[in-house]
């Protein structure tokens, strides 16, 4: 697994061994970050269940500000760290503006708000945290009206949280994974 494109293209990414972690692949994010384009420059990220911290650090490659990754498990927040490290190391910078929290993603109040969120949770426990994820994140839509939430998900379910609106799947196949980008819905306060 590497960054797949940005000034750090091509930076392997360290995971823990086993099957704690289920990372996006390398084609999946490709394609959500061509969508994303203009967006990601200069936006601050939060990355929900963040396993690897492959989508908040392809974001950081690709020239976002910085942002806040979240992961319960210690274990693999340790490898986040070390992941961090590479990527600004690669890019000449340091990690300001970077944090890595140890915490239930369903429950983690980042410092700023965020332009993107990227949330990538194990697939079996979708139906029980997107509900709660979506609340949090209405949050933040007063202070960044025009957020963006990309929701990795398998490619036979379907989410329709109140007050967001899908705007593009990205993807193909029923248990293939599959990327959803979110706005807030124009009818929501």
């Amino acid at each position: 697994m590497r960054i797949t494109g940005g000034q750090a293209r091509g930076i392997p990414l360290a995971l823990p061994k086993g099957d704690r972690v289920r990372p996006a692949t390398d084609a999946l994010r490709q394609a959500v970050f061509s969508s994303l384009a203009a967006r990601v420059p200069g936006a601050v990220f939060l990355d929900l269940f963040a396993g690897s911290g492959a989508y908040g650090l392809e974001a950081l490659s690709r020239g976002a500000n910085g942002g806040t990754f979240v992961e319960k498990d210690p274990r693999t927040a340790a490898f986040i760290q070390g992941n961090v490290a590479a990527v600004c190391k690669s890019l000449g910078r340091p990690a300001d503006g970077l944090r890595v929290v140890t915490a239930d993603a369903t429950t983690v109040v980042p410092g700023e708000a965020p332009d993107l969120v990227f949330v990538d949770p194990p697939y079996d426990i979708i139906p029980d945290v997107a509900p709660k994820v979506f609340a949090r994140l209405r949050e933040f839509v007063a202070v960044k009206p025009d957020l963006l939430v990309v929701f990795e998900m398998p490619g036979d379910l379907e989410l329709a949280p109140p007050d967001w609106m899908m705007i593009k799947r990205l993807g193909k196949g029923g248990r293939q994974p599959t990327a959803v980008i979110f706005r807030p819905s124009l009818a929501s306060p």
